[in-house]
């Protein structure tokens, strides 16, 4: 409930937003992604203050949807970044005979763009997912402790005990809870160090 719609919404968002910084022409284009860059070096912890006061004030605290967003928007300059490294070293031939055919920039986009981006969206996808199943600050912040929001990190903080005294319990559960990354790893791994490193050479 929480993990799934915190990779698909970023990865869709980036991947439209990296598209428009590498290959269409607009003005601002250079200072917002100058933006997005800086936003990457910003911590996290910074904006949770903030952002929690707001989510009161929309009752957005302990949703769903507010975790989404919180997460959507923690993880969107990496996916931009990442996105625009890739798709910005894309050849231009093929975006300029997509335009010469007539092709609008979204059917170039999603005929084209997108397909050829597999690799770099699968990577970024293991990195959103296993840092979303892994967080337990944004859990506790944004949605707490209650039995019908509580997600795995906070349950398995609570295996402990009040006292500390069950560390085996904690670590029995963590094994079993490492089962679903791991098998995402492994299932996405062939795109892994291809869509990481596909963006850093050019030429």
């Amino acid at each position: 409930l929480v993990t799934i719609p915190s990779v698909v919404i970023p990865i869709t968002i980036a991947a439209f937003a990296a598209y428009a910084f590498a290959w269409l022409e607009f003005p601002g284009r250079r200072f917002f992604f100058t933006v997005v860059v800086g936003l990457m070096v910003v911590p996290l912890q910074m904006s949770l203050i903030p952002l929690l006061r707001l989510y009161t004030q929309m009752d957005l605290n302990g949703t769903f949807l507010g975790i989404w967003l919180a997460h959507t928007g923690f993880g969107l300059p990496l996916a931009i970044f990442l996105l625009f490294g890739y798709i910005s070293t894309l050849p231009g031939e093929i975006i300029e005979s997509a335009r010469v055919d007539g092709a609008s920039p979204l059917t170039t986009f999603t005929r084209l763009v997108l397909p050829l981006s597999v690799p770099v969206i699968a990577s970024f996808a293991i990195f959103q997912f296993l840092w979303v199943w892994n967080d337990l600050l944004v859990a506790l912040v944004f949605l707490g402790t209650s039995e019908n929001v509580a997600v795995l990190t906070p349950r398995l903080q609570a295996l402990v005990g009040r006292r500390g005294e069950q560390w085996q319990v904690l670590t029995a559960g963590a094994f079993v809870a490492m089962a679903v990354p791991l098998f995402v790893f492994f299932s996405l791994q062939r795109y892994f160090v291809r869509g990481l490193t596909a963006g850093s050479v050019k030429g």
